[in-house]
């Protein structure tokens, strides 16, 4: 058996049905405890992402810790990840990836909650927080075993799948489809062919994280500060414009969604059941790819913020997950649908690169180059968030050892630079075991601990409400 079949196998065990329900079952559990709190506190979470409390202990803003989990969050998943997601499940993966943001809400408001509730603060205000200390301090030191095994995960997610080769590979195929699609410049190394694109890629993409990752938390959140909102608002503007070309298909479009979400019209039976499954497995799994709800890497970052307030940390990180699915993946998966492009046989950035060339009035080239760009911002960004989420997950398995730390950032950086010469279906296919294994400890925490939020949440909005009344 190949070792791309092992990986298919290990993949398609750890996202079966079980990982689904849990997930799934997760963020249900978490909105009904919550009273759904991503429909009743939306709008006020979407006006404290850009406000302060004053006094308040961390290292970071809450902006800013926020666009540093944007940064790790917005990235190849919403651009190559949501095309691999329906050409595998189909057009109707994207319905299940919705679904499952909208429950992830909930999820991603638990998680920076109880982050901001459990974190651990100095006297020189530094902060250390995220699934491995709210299971252990909330759950008791019994279940310390588990805090470890969730940093053990992330540590590896960060340099072997999700925070490294996944991102830079997205960015050299990107700029090798711009650059030398027909490979015409290639090189040889250690007995492979590459293009000259995709080794540039590789030694600028690891010459600008080292720059970066370098300064530390702060110099990673004044980055993300800058580059998160102008490349959100930047892709949002283009695939809306994509969207109005393509107006007289986006009826078609929700149709041949909804319709594929569930199997399609002609399946029946066995086959129903088995497309509607392949759609809900790819749709969840590279939902949580793109957004990390219930992936527990967020609250890494949440722990950082300036905030005393433990349940307004996690409104500011449920809108996240608005941002990055339901907002960006969606209008990517409509750009796909409307232009055709999952019709083609191009694979990962490339089928978004076919909507992006021909969804517009513009030479084909143009808009290749447009989404060369942003998948380098939207990569780029994800590799500086996942760094400072595999340093907080080592600092908390060995302690506060710069030794340490600093041959995680440099085995970091190496994968980084060797992340643009791997095959795609490898890259993807390990991240995504990565990600299921970081899930599962950090879901069983916040299972145990929902009844906790449950009332820090009755208590937090009670409070908040009069703060407001009396504020009018």
């Amino acid at each position: 058996m190949s070792f791309m079949k092992i990986l298919g196998q290990i993949d398609a065990f750890v996202w079966g049905v079980p990982m689904i329900v849990m997930i799934m079952g997760t963020g249900i559990l978490l909105s009904i405890r919550t009273k759904f709190i991503q429909v009743r506190c939306l709008p006020r979470a979407l006006v404290y992402m850009f406000t302060n409390e004053e006094g308040a202990e961390g290292e970071v803003s809450s902006f800013g810790a926020l666009c540093t989990a944007l940064a790790a969050t917005i990235g190849t998943g919403n651009i190559v990840g949501v095309a691999t997601a329906v050409t595998a499940g189909g057009p109707g993966a994207l319905f299940w990836m919705i679904v499952a943001a909208f429950f992830g809400m909930a999820t991603k408001y638990t998680e920076g909650l109880l982050a901001v509730k459990y974190r651990n603060v100095d006297e020189n205000g530094h902060s250390l927080g995220g699934p491995f200390l709210y299971i252990e301090k909330g759950m008791g030191s019994q279940w310390k075993w588990l805090g470890k095994a969730f940093a053990i995960f992330a540590s590896l997610a960060g340099i072997l799948g999700t925070g490294t080769t996944t991102q830079v590979n997205g960015i050299a195929n990107a700029v090798k489809g711009f650059a030398d699609p027909d490979n015409m410049h290639m090189i040889s190394i250690f007995g492979h062919e590459y293009s000259w694109a995709m080794v540039g890629t590789a030694i600028v993409v690891g010459g600008l994280t080292g720059l970066v990752i370098i300064g530390g938390l702060e110099r990673i959140a004044k980055v993300t500060t800058v580059v998160v909102p102008f490349m959100a608002v930047a892709y949002f503007c283009i695939c809306i414009a994509i969207i109005i070309n393509n107006a007289d298909k986006i009826g078609g479009a929700f149709s041949t969604i909804i319709t594929s979400a569930f199997g399609g019209r002609a399946a029946a039976g066995g086959a129903l059941g088995f497309t509607m499954m392949t759609a809900m497995r790819m749709g969840v799994s590279r939902g949580i790819f793109s957004n990390e709800a219930g992936l527990g890497s967020a609250p890494i970052a949440a722990a950082a913020a300036k905030t005393n307030t433990a349940g307004r940390q996690g409104l500011i990180s449920m809108t996240g997950t608005f941002i990055d699915t339901i907002i960006i993946c969606t209008l990517t998966g409509l750009t796909l649908v409307v232009t055709g492009a999952i019709n083609t046989e191009h694979e990962g950035a490339n089928i978004t690169g076919y909507a992006f060339g021909n969804g517009l009035p513009w030479n084909e080239s143009i808009g290749s180059g447009v989404l060369m760009l942003c998948l380098a911002f939207f990569a780029f960004t994800t590799i500086l968030g996942w760094d400072y989420y595999g340093e907080r997950c080592i600092e908390y398995i060995v302690g506060e050892n710069s030794t340490t730390v600093k041959v995680y950032r440099w085995l970091f950086l190496a994968s980084v630079c060797l992340g643009s010469f791997l095959p795609l279906q490898s890259v993807w296919t390990v991240a995504d075991i990565f990600n299921g294994l970081m899930a599962l400890p950090n879901l069983v925490g916040l299972i145990c601990l929902s009844g906790i939020v449950a009332k820090e949440t009755r208590e937090y909005v009670e409070m908040d409400n009069q703060l407001r009344l009396k504020a009018k």
